[in-house]
This record gives C-alpha cells, sequence and structure tokens, in this order.
C-alpha cells in the first residue's frame, strides 16, 4: 500500500467488505442484542467514517464536521458503550450509511487528487486499518449472536487426517533475535508501517525452547474436558479459579435441553445426542477433532497447560518462532517473507478457521509452526504491555488503555484483514474473553526462561 493505487484499492475494498456485512443483516438483527464484547453494525460504520473525518480530512485539509452535532456519537471515548444500543441517539439507516457513503466518497477524492505527503499517506493508511479492524469486530459480533456466517465465508473445507509428523513441538535455538518493528511512532515510513505497541524493535537474548508445531487442537482440548479439567481446581490459577467461581455461560446439556451452569467446556460447545457438538455461526455442527480449539479465554488455556504439563509461550518466544528475526540479516515481516500472501493464511473472513491444525503448509514459519498468521488469535502468557522507548502514536487509546490489565495475543485470526497484519502485530484482549476467534499453542515446560532484554 505504497501510492494511490494501492490505497484506492484497500479503501474500496475495506468499505465493500463493510457494506456486505451490514446489508447482509436484516433489521432484527442489525439490532443486536447487548453484548459487552460486541457493537451495533450501523454504529460501527459511523464510527469508522468518523474516524476518517478526525484523523485526515480535519487535521490535513481542514474540513468541517459532516454534522457536528453527532461527533461525540461516534466517538468512541466520548460515548459509552452500552448507550451505542440507545436508539433515541442515533439517525436512521439510511441517514448513517449516507453519511458513511459520503465520507468514503470524499477520501476516495483526496486519494485521487489531494496532496499525498509522507504523513497523509501514513494517515490515510492508518484509517483504513482502522476501518478493517472493525470489519473483524462485525464477523465475531455474528458468531457472538448466533447469525450467519459473513458472505465472505467459504464452505467448510473437508476434514483430512492430519499428518503426524506436522505435529509434536519443534526446538528453537538460542541467540539474540529482533523483535517488534523499528523506528518510532512519529515515523511516517510508507513501507513500514506499524502501530505504536510495535515500537520501537528491540534485540533480546532468547534461550533455546521447544513450541508446538501447530495450534491444540479440539481433539487435544476434549481429553482435558473429559478428564474432568473444568473442575478439578488444581489446574486453574487464582485469576482462573475466580473466573470458574463468577462466570455463568449457558452450558449445553444435550441438543435439546439447554441448562444453565458453571463452565464445563468450550463456551461454543455442548454434548449432543451423537456426541460432542460446536455453535458455527448460526448452525451446530459436530465437533471436528483436527480443527483448532477456538472461543477459549486466557484462564482455560493456562489451566488446560497446566494439565498437559505444558505452558504458554512468551511473546518474544512467539514471535521469535514466527518470524526468525535476527540482528544483521533482512528482516521479515510474515512467517514466509517480506510480503503479504492471502493465499498461504485463513484470514479475511473466509475459512473461518475450519481446516486441520496442520493446514496451510505453504505459510509455514522458517522453524515450522503453522498458521502463526491468520486462523486465530494465539494467547502468550505475558501482560499487555508497552516496549522500552514506547511513544504514543495519533490515536492515543489504540494501546494505552489496555496496559497492564489485557494479556498479549498474537497472530491474528481468521476475521483479521491482511492488508493490516503482519509478525510483529500485537493485540490485547482481557483474560476472559473469549467472545473473539482466539485458540494458543504450547511450549516444553523444560524450556521455560523469560528472555532478558
Amino acid at each position: 500500500m505504497n501510492d494511490r493505487a494501492d490505497l484506492l484499492q484497500a479503501l474500496d475494498e475495506t468499505q465493500r467488505r463493510t457494506l456486505a456485512l451490514i446489508e447482509s443483516l436484516n433489521a432484527e438483527q442489525l439490532q443486536v442484542p447487548y453484548h459487552p464484547g460486541v457493537n451495533p453494525p450501523l454504529w460501527e460504520a459511523g464510527h469508522c467514517a468518523f474516524f476518517y473525518e478526525t484523523f485526515v480530512r480535519k487535521p490535513l485539509d481542514g474540513e468541517p464536521s459532516y454534522d457536528p452535532s453527532m461527533d461525540e456519537i461516534w466517538d468512541s471515548f466520548h460515548l459509552d458503550h452500552e448507550d451505542r444500543w440507545n436508539p433515541e441517539l442515533f439517525p436512521a439507516k439510511a441517514d448513517t450509511l449516507q453519511y458513511f457513503d459520503t465520507i468514503y466518497q470524499a477520501m476516495r477524492q483526496r486519494i485521487q487528487d489531494g496532496p499525498l505527503t509522507n504523513q497523509a499517506h501514513y494517515l490515510t493508511k492508518y484509517s483504513i486499518f482502522h476501518q478493517n479492524m472493525h470489519v473483524e469486530s462485525m464477523i465475531w459480533c455474528r458468531q457472538t449472536e448466533g447469525f450467519p456466517p459473513p458472505p465472505s465465508a467459504r464452505e467448510t473445507l473437508e476434514e483430512t487426517p492430519v499428518d503426524a509428523q506436522a505435529l509434536g513441538d519443534v526446538a528453537i535455538p538460542g541467540g539474540r533475535y529482533r523483535i517488534g518493528m523499528p523506528g518510532q511512532s512519529t515515523d511516517y515510513a510508507r513501507q513500514d508501517f506499524a502501530f505504536d505497541n510495535e515500537k520501537p524493535g528491540f534485540d533480546v537474548e532468547v534461550p533455546g525452547f521447544s513450541i508446538s508445531r501447530t495450534l491444540v487442537s479440539n481433539k487435544e482440548f476434549l481429553a482435558f474436558v473429559e478428564d474432568r479439567g473444568y473442575q478439578r481446581r488444581e489446574f486453574w490459577s487464582q485469576g482462573g479459579r475466580k473466573w470458574l467461581d463468577t462466570e455463568m455461560d449457558l452450558a449445553f446439556g444435550s441438543a435439546e435441553s439447554p441448562r444453565y451452569g458453571k463452565p464445563a467446556h468450550p463456551y461454543y460447545w455442548r454434548r449432543g445426542t451423537k456426541g460432542w457438538e460446536e455453535r458455527h455461526f448460526d448452525k451446530w455442527r459436530p465437533l471436528r477433532p483436527d480443527f483448532p480449539v477456538k472461543h477459549v479465554t486466557y484462564w482455560e488455556a493456562e489451566a488446560y497447560c497446566r494439565w498437559a504439563n505444558r505452558r504458554l509461550p512468551t511473546e518474544v518466544e512467539w514471535e521469535v518462532a514466527a518470524l526468525g528475526n535476527c540482528p544483521d540479516v533482512p528482516f521479515r515481516r510474515f512467517p514466509w517473507g517480506n510480503e503479504m500472501d492471502p493465499g498461504r493464511v485463513d484470514m479475511n473472513g473466509t475459512g473461518l478457521a475450519s481446516q486441520p491444525v496442520n493446514a496451510l503448509p505453504e505459510g509455514e514459519s522458517p522453524f515450522g509452526c503453522r498458521q502463526m498468521v491468520g486462523t486465530l488469535w494465539e494467547w502468550t502468557s505475558d501482560q499487555f504491555l508497552p516496549y522500552d522507548g514506547f511513544a504514543v502514536d495519533v490515536y492515543p487509546f489504540m494501546s494505552t488503555l489496555q496496559f497492564g490489565d489485557h494479556k498479549t495475543t498474537r497472530g491474528g485470526s481468521c476475521a483479521t484483514s491482511s492488508l493490516l497484519i503482519r509478525g510483529t502485530y500485537r493485540q490485547a484482549y482481557l483474560p476472559q474473553r473469549h467472545d473473539v476467534f482466539v485458540g494458543f499453542r504450547t511450549c516444553a515446560i523444560d524450556s521455560r526462561s523469560k528472555p532478558d532484554s
């Protein structure tokens, strides 16, 4: 995305995907029930248009607001989350989409004909990426509410036997590795775009460790469930036990008789009349043993690791296994090289994590780990904290509100846009979140080592 044509293509594709996610829902579905992890789709559209106004059109061109009286309504910082469901505050669907389209057309015109300094290019790209983040949240909203899959989804892939050689661990040699993206948040580099929490990059000595080639599968996690893992408190940390004691998930005793109860398995699982099932958007389907386990909290991932005598990777270890960047060698943004290739990953709302954990060998990392970009966000053991030398980016709430009490996830998911991801990308979620497309992989416990910079 380094010239006008690239920006236009990205803007058009992002707008197309956003509108498809809205227009494929009926009026009742657009009024989604309240949930702390989602937003009404029409609010998401208005918020994205507001973001273009606030971070591109106003500062660069001095353009006035489309409707100043609505600015605080579309501003996520000023509007409380629960108020986004208040119909008295918002314009009708047609008016919201008119605003959305007007700002989109203005952005197209600016990209085509306006001055495209490094700063303008950076802010435009930033705003397009921001909209893609909301495309992802609109997809996980559909899963949360039991709506149909996104229009971009392809048919579920047929399950094939997992190749045993693709399982197990890979040994990562100790050494000095490069973590994060170079530069500071004030850099307006076109090629090396990154968000503030990815910078500044640094070099670190990392002791050798062993990490699983694949994400944890449903089959592996089911063994934990059937060994009464949720009832055996010795596997749960203090935070995990508190989650077990206070979380009241909708647990399914059978396909016909749902009941409320304490967590006893992943949130979208139930034991049906013919075995375990998993809700995939608006349908229940048989649990596919070789598909990755998903929609699990950090606490569930942590407890599984204790049961299995394993551990979660640190985020430094995760990035080393995914990219293998070292000082004084060409920098690698993706497991396979330096350019995004959507054919190597499950992203963009297409595959929706519906393939075996050893699928997509063409996206393998230098050390032989699969699906480290796309498929599922991966929990790491680390709190989400800034790197040394962190500087706030143009959007002050991109990272700072999550520092300290969120856990770091890596890699992106099947709902993430391939436009914005790279191996250094960091995302933060509260440890009790299971509504996003998130899973995990594990490390051998005898390789435990916390890297020191």
